[in-house]
This record gives C-alpha cells, structure tokens and sequence, in this order.
C-alpha cells in the first residue's frame, strides 16, 4: 500500500470513494449498452446517444457548477450525487424485473448519473488539493489514476462476468453496490470546510465568478493549450468508444462476457500509465513525456479497425486500446499534477470547470458523431475515421509555451484574473 494511503486516514476515504465509484462506472460502460442492445433491440445510434446523455450536462450546467461548487461544501454535495446516482440506477433493474424497462428510462438515467457525476467530479477536484499537501499531490495523483484504472479494469472484466451470469440489467446491481460503498466512504470524511464566504444566491458575483475562471483559463498559454488538446482528443475519443460495444458485438462477433474480459485487459494500459507518468516526468521531463504521449503513442490506436474474431485480430484491438488508455492516463496523471500546482487556490474550482466544460462539453458530440458515422457508413468505417483523429489532437500543444520547456512549470507567472473576493476553505 503507498505510504500517503497509510498515514492519512481522509485520503484513503476519499480513494476508495474513489476507485468504487470508477469499478461501477465501468460495470455501468459495459451492462447499459448491452442493455439497450439484448433486452431492447437499441440501434448503433441510441446505444452512442445514451453516451452522449451521460456527458450532456458538462456541457449544459459545467461551468455555473463550478462556481457553485467553490461556495458550497464538497463533502454534502457529493454524498447528494452518489445518493442520486444510486437510486437511478438500482432502478434499472427492478424495472427490467417487472418487464416496465424503457429506452427512454436508460436515457433518463444517463441524464440523471451524468448530471450528478459533473458535480461530484468538481467538488472532488477541489476538495483533493485541500486535503494533501503540495509535496504529496504527485504521489496522490498517481496512486488514485493507478487505483481508478485497477478498478476500471475489475469493472470491464466483472461486467462481463455479471452480463453472463446476472443479465444486462441484473449487472447494473453492482455499479449500484459501488455507488453505496462511495456513499459511505465520502461520509466518512473527518474534513470539514468553513462556509463560503459568498451567498450562494448572488447571481451577479456567479456569473462574474464564472467569467473570472473562463478568463485565467483561456488567457493563460499553459492552459489554454491543455484545454483545447483535450477537448478535440475527448471528441475522437468519444466517437470511438460510443460505438465500441456495438462495434465488438455486431462487427467482430464477440460475446457479452468476452468483451467485458477484452476491456478489462486492456485496462491494464491504465494502470501501467499511472505508474509509469512520474518516472517518464522525471526521466525526460513533464513537457516532453506530455508531447509523446499525447502524439506518439495514440498512433497504436490506428490498429483497433483491425479486429477480427480470430485471436491475432483480437489481439491487434487489443493493442491498439491498451495504448490509448496508457497515453490517457499518464498524460491525465501529469497533467493533474500540474494543474493543481499552477493554479492559484481561490480560482481552481472555477478553472477546472472551465477546463471541463470544453474537454467533456466535446464528449456528447463526440458520441453523436460516432452514432451518425455508425448509421451511416457503418460501423468498422466509423472506427476507422474515430481512431484516425487521435493522433492529430496533440498538433494542438506545439502552439504553446511548453514547446520550449522540458518539465512543466509549477507557478503561474501572472493570474490573468483574480476572485472579487477570496474563497475560504478546507479541502482533500
């Protein structure tokens, strides 16, 4: 066990909230498609349309969230979301049970997990720097990237198993499970934060307060730079994932269970990216592993069209996803780090969310995009023209300051926009 999960009793709270939270996620990735697919006859366009659902409101409601989050206490806010999350979903299979199962009730259950997981994700965010010192926030962020990968790889591979043993919808009782030990766990949490210092009520110091954050995020060479990379890279991203489990399912003609085990071993490419960020950062340092991994190594995703039944074409998909998810993550894994340092405390909530409202903003056209390809040119074409976007995302960074910079810089030089008011608080 690392050391920070062992001296300090929050973080751990706040890790298996953490890593419970990201096993039902992927169990819900794999069971709701398969759901809308056997129990509903869903086409490859409403499977990608219930993706586009989830990561709607980011585009909606991210960044008023932001704002409301830097006044609210985290800790009630997010036991309200996994509270929300766990009664929408424990009713999928109840409702199946009783032969009552709607498309329309999976569509709103996306809505409402989507909506719940934009404000449990933020408050997350900013409550994490709060609670682990900066000389620990290295070690934190990578042991929570390597836990929530772990778990995503246990979510892929047990969905699989519960689809075959359980049932689509019968799987989904298990991102509920998880939803309750993350539940329990943010309950736990001994942090408590002093009330903002801003009526949650005025409206003009919000929108000001949301303007603020949209201003040092965009100003700011660094960020703006991470922002509009991963905003085109979440939309290729998303147009190929969207349409993944049909595509393995209709295209490739693997079964339910199979294609749990094939993701979750290709979730190892995660796990191994976590680890991996902090010695590529110190070896060659932050900017340039950043620059590999964000232009280099996403080319391997040109070998997911390829997939076949037969074993080799299993394992050239293989291959191909295992080196997208590691890219994701050891660049997600730096590039935390970075944030959380560089950013000035009081305008962190309200830059993330900025961040967020373009880099998940991007995720539901991304999903349509995959559905409409899908539809219209089929389903291994779409894979084709997703996956041939990924590599062209990173051009995005040679255009910033960290062309010249061998590591990422830890300070911000000049805050482009300062809070009407500091925020006084406590956080993870």
């Amino acid at each position: 066990m690392p050391a920070l999960l062992r001296r300090h009793p929050d973080f751990r709270r706040l890790w298996i909230a953490s890593i419970t939270g990201r096993t039902g996620a992927s169990v819900a990735s794999v069971a709701l498609p398969l759901t809308a697919l056997t129990l509903l006859d869903a086409s490859a366009f409403q499977v990608s349309l219930l993706t586009a659902a989830a990561w709607l409101p980011w585009l909606l409601i991210g960044l008023v969230a932001g704002a409301w989050v830097d006044r609210l206490p985290r800790r009630p806010l997010m036991l309200v979301c996994d509270a929300l999350s766990l009664t929408a979903i424990a009713a999928i299979p109840l409702t199946a049970g009783l032969g009552l199962l709607t498309y329309a009730q999976l569509l709103v259950t996306a809505l409402i997990t989507g909506t719940a997981t934009v404000f449990f994700q933020t408050s997350y965010e900013v409550l994490l720097p709060r609670l682990v010192d900066g000389a620990d926030r290295a070690e934190a962020n990578s042991t929570l990237h390597a836990s929530e990968q772990a778990g995503q790889l246990a979510g892929f591979s047990g969905g699989g198993a519960l689809v075959s043993l359980l049932g689509p919808a019968g799987a989904m009782c298990a991102q509920a499970a998880a939803f309750a030990v993350s539940f329990l766990a943010v309950l736990g949490l001994r942090h408590r934060e002093r009330p903002a210092a801003r009526p949650v009520t005025d409206g003009g110091n919000l929108f000001r307060e949301i303007r603020e954050g949209l201003s040092f995020t965009f100003r700011d060479g660094y960020v703006r730079a991470f922002v509009l990379c991963g905003g085109a890279a979440n939309l290729a991203l998303m147009a190929y994932q969207s349409i993944l489990v049909a595509f393995l399912v209709r295209e490739v003609h693997l079964a339910g269970g199979t294609v749990g085990v094939l993701l979750g071993a290709c979730g190892l490419g995660g796990v191994a990216g976590a680890f991996a960020a902090r010695r590529l950062g110190a070896r060659f340092g932050t900017a340039r592993s950043v620059y590999v991994l964000t232009l280099g190594t996403p080319c391997l995703a040109l070998l997911m069209p390829l997939a076949s039944s037969a074993p080799p074409g299993v394992a050239l998909f293989a291959v191909g996803h295992a080196a997208v998810v590691f890219s994701v993550v050891a660049e997600n894994t730096l590039t935390a780090t970075f944030q959380q340092d560089y950013t000035p405390p009081a305008l962190y909530g309200r830059s993330r969310t900025a961040s967020s409202f373009v880099n998940y903003g991007t995720i539901p056209l991304g999903a349509l995009l995959g559905g409409v390809l899908a539809e219209t040119l089929g389903l291994r074409t779409a894979m084709w023209l997703s996956v041939g976007l990924l590599p062209l995302c990173g051009l995005v960074l040679l255009a910033s300051p960290m062309r010249r910079d061998r590591d990422l810089p830890t300070t911000t030089a000049v805050v482009a926009a300062a809070p009407s008011r500091p925020v006084v608080s406590a956080r993870r």
